[in-house]
């Protein structure tokens, strides 16, 4: 639903909805009367915000719990907004048989051009564009429309309300820095920020540079004396703004170099002493993103502190991401201590100093256990995913345990693409090791020689910068791992490398289990398959949401150890990472696998799963061209031979046997089948 007024309709017509605040409806830019009820206003809103049309049982539900005609009071509420909002050349309110939507096309909403301007990212908007919409934020959503005896209402209004805030002060955050900050408007933004989250150490560090700046050195004691006197009320520790102010005052009342080219502003306080809470590192020296994992919500016995699915599920979740070893995770008491003081996911995230929080809430109806999860990244408010989990309720924690790894391992995969996509919007030159890991993934993932050849070297750019980056040097492992397997370079000086890189790895984090995932393929290129499948399996019990480490064991079990092994090792990685850049080889091994169990049509449909997939690489299509032989279907199977040959001239059967290692059962099959292709 796109609420963009277009140009051309007469503005004495064109009708606006305003929800962040006090909700009101404009005609032409007057006010129109409201109906006096407060559940038709209520109403509108979420009708307004649904991307979808909305069941009539859910609206009675939501507004209506109690009456003895809940229809009924639907059907009124619906005639008064027809009211509101139709005119005679144009209907909004649309119900069709049990669905309801508003058409808002041509409306102006203001929660949802706030909405799309966060969710298309705030870094390229122009100043003018932030200031307007900071400006159409007049207080809370729907300010001071609760309900009394609407629980679902309720939920519903207390998580848009977190979420419109949070959008406030991302909006603010980049405001503040478009501004010069000794100006009066940065003043007025920062403050209005401080006002939302008064606990948030990075505004007030550009509170006080700024006061530093503009020698308004009696504010800035002003300030800091407030601020230490309410943090200390909360328990919190403002040791580290305490310091940052005295170095601030210091730098901005020595003398200016005579001859200094203007240096880009900086903060001049110093904000990177950890904070309670294990609050992470900031990010100018960070080794891994961050994140919180806050509290889930859930009905009665199941809610926060009760000890019930909801904890457990959220417990599972950062033990989950802690063993992975890629994210800096905030432990359970913290986050839990946060969620008691009624803190929503985005401001704890923001006291915390984290990248990312991740929130939920989980429901149970008969014989079935839902669950939604969202990730937000913090300092922009954007939503980075969501999904509901819905399954049947047998053993209910045997349910949660497998939703908890589902969730465990999205949020590694999304925070890794996050990451990603950041770090190719900065400059080489300007990355920190974290950032340079994240471009050299990027490349690595594009499975052609020379991007593999650049992930390397953004690789060695992260060990340079920081030589303890245990997932760098698996990751180099891995292009070294490329150069072998693709036969780009020659074989045995590249098994070493990889072979040394991997042993780096494990030596500088052990518990990581990445490095475990790299030495283990190392070892299956070096011929030593046992060894290699103790890695792997090392791999997944330090981490049993290791998506990569369950498709390495099915990609060496496909080869000479146990096919259903194989079949399985493939399905838990595909379960778990849904949207892998690995995918095709997950998808790969499987078909390699079912060849050695016999079944051959199963193996051709797996294949060509395989080669659709991006990335795939010749390999993969050599997998296909045998699997389709052995399935009797030489057409196609002559065709992916073609493909083949467009791509790289000289593969054939010596190529491709020799990136695999198979046994005497698997390559017998795969050797009929390069018989029958003329290989």
């Amino acid at each position: 639903m796109d609420s963009s007024a277009p140009a051309g309709r007469d503005p004495s017509t064109r009708l606006a909805l305003q929800l962040l605040g006090t909700v009101a409806v404009l005609r032409g830019g007057r006010p129109q009367t409201l109906p006096a009820s407060r559940k038709v206003r209520a109403l509108l809103a979420y009708l307004a915000l649904s991307p979808a049309a909305s069941r009539r049982e859910h609206l009675c539900e939501l507004l209506w719990p109690v009456p003895n005609d809940p229809r009924g009071e639907l059907r009124g509420s619906l005639s008064r907004l027809r009211t509101l909002l139709d005119s005679t050349d144009t209907t909004r309110l649309l119900a069709e048989g049990d669905a309801v939507r508003l058409e808002l096309q041509d409306v102006d909403v203001d929660a949802r051009a706030v909405e799309r301007a966060v969710q298309g990212g705030l870094r390229h908007a122009p100043t003018e564009q932030l200031r307007q919409l900071v400006a159409r934020i007049r207080g809370d959503f729907l300010e001071g429309l609760e309900i009394d005896h609407c629980p679902q209402f309720s939920a519903w209004l207390v998580a848009q309300r977190r979420r419109f805030r949070a959008a406030h002060l991302a909006l603010l955050e980049a405001l503040a820095d478009r501004l010069p900050p000794e100006s009066e408007e940065a003043q007025a933004v920062l403050a209005a920020w401080l006002q939302i989250s008064p606990f948030d150490r990075h505004a007030h560090t550009r509170m006080l540079d700024a006061l530093a700046g503009r020698g308004a050195f009696r504010d800035g004691e002003e300030h800091l004396a407030a601020t230490v006197r309410s943090f200390e009320s909360e328990g919190l520790d403002p040791g580290s703004l305490v310091d940052g102010w005295r170095r601030a005052r210091e730098l901005a009342a020595a003398p200016a170099p005579v001859h200094a080219e203007p240096a880009q502003q900086q903060p001049l306080t110093d904000v990177s002493a950890p904070q309670p809470q294990e609050a992470a590192a900031p990010s100018a020296a960070r080794a891994r993103a961050s994140i919180a994992v806050m509290p889930f919500d859930a009905p009665s016995d199941d809610a926060q502190g009760q000890g019930g699915l909801a904890d457990a599920l959220v417990h599972d979740v950062i033990v989950g991401l802690a063993k992975l070893r890629a994210l800096f995770v905030i432990a359970q008491g913290t986050v839990f201590a946060l969620g008691r003081r009624g803190l929503g996911p985005e401001e704890a995230g923001r006291l915390l100093h984290v990248d990312y929080v991740a929130n939920g809430r989980l429901r149970r109806a008969p014989g079935r256990l839902a669950v939604w999860v969202e990730l937000v990244e913090v300092r922009s408010a954007r939503v980075v995913w969501s999904e509901e989990f819905d399954e049947p309720i047998g053993d209910a924690f045997a349910v949660l345990d497998a939703i908890g790894q589902r969730i465990v391992a999205a949020i590694d995969d999304e925070v890794e693409l996050a990451e990603r996509q950041r770090a190719l919007l900065k400059p080489p030159d300007s990355l920190d090791a974290w950032e340079s890991y994240h471009r050299g993934l990027w490349h690595m993932y594009r499975f052609r020689r020379d991007d593999n050849e650049r992930a390397r070297g953004f690789f060695e750019k992260a060990l340079l910068l920081d030589p303890t980056f245990a997932r760098a040097h698996a990751a180099l492992s891995f292009t070294h791992f490329q150069d072998a397997f693709q036969q780009w370079t020659e074989r045995a000086p590249a098994v070493r490398l990889a072979l040394d890189s991997a042993g780096r790895s494990i030596s500088t984090d052990d518990r990581d289990p990445a490095a475990h995932w790299a030495m283990g393929r190392a070892l299956w290129l070096h011929g030593e398959a046992e060894p290699s499948l103790e890695e792997l399996e090392s791999a997944v019990r330090l981490s049993p949401n290791f998506a990569l480490g369950h498709y390495s064991l099915a990609f060496v079990h496909s080869q000479s150890g146990d096919p259903g092994k194989a079949v399985r090792a493939a399905d838990q990685s595909r379960h778990l990472s849904p949207y892998d850049p690995m995918m095709f080889a997950m998808l790969g091994a499987r078909a390699m696998a079912l060849v050695r169990l016999g079944r051959y049509e199963e193996a051709a449909e797996w294949s060509l799963k395989a080669a659709a997939r991006p990335n795939a690489h010749v390999h993969i299509l050599g997998i296909a061209a045998h699997c389709l032989a052995l399935a009797g279907r030489l057409a196609e199977a002559r065709g992916f031979v073609q493909a083949i040959r467009r791509q790289q001239p000289g593969y054939g059967r010596s190529a491709f046997f020799a990136a695999f290692r198979f046994d005497d059962e698997a390559a017998a099959a795969f050797g009929r089948a390069a018989r029958t292709l003329g290989w």
